[in-house]
C-alpha cells in the first residue's frame, strides 16, 4: 500500500513542501522548484496560496 504525501523536511528549503511533493511522484527537487517558481509567476500567486495551504494541512 502506498503511503500518502508527506513533507521532507531533510531536504526541503522552507517547508518542504516541493521536496514532498518530489518524493512523492518522482521528480527532481530542483525541477519541482524551478516549476513552482513558473507557476507562481504566471498564475498571479495562487500556487503560493496553494503551497501555504498544503505547508499547513500536510504532516
Amino acid at each position: 500500500m502506498k503511503q500518502g504525501f508527506r513533507k521532507n523536511r531533510q531536504q526541503g528549503m522552507i517547508f518542504g513542501v516541493c521536496a514532498g511533493l518530489a518524493d512523492h511522484f518522482g521528480f527532481d527537487v530542483l525541477w519541482t522548484r524551478i516549476a513552482f517558481v513558473a507557476l507562481t509567476l504566471l498564475g498571479f500567486g495562487l500556487p503560493l496560496l496553494l503551497y501555504l495551504t498544503v505547508a499547513i494541512l500536510a504532516p
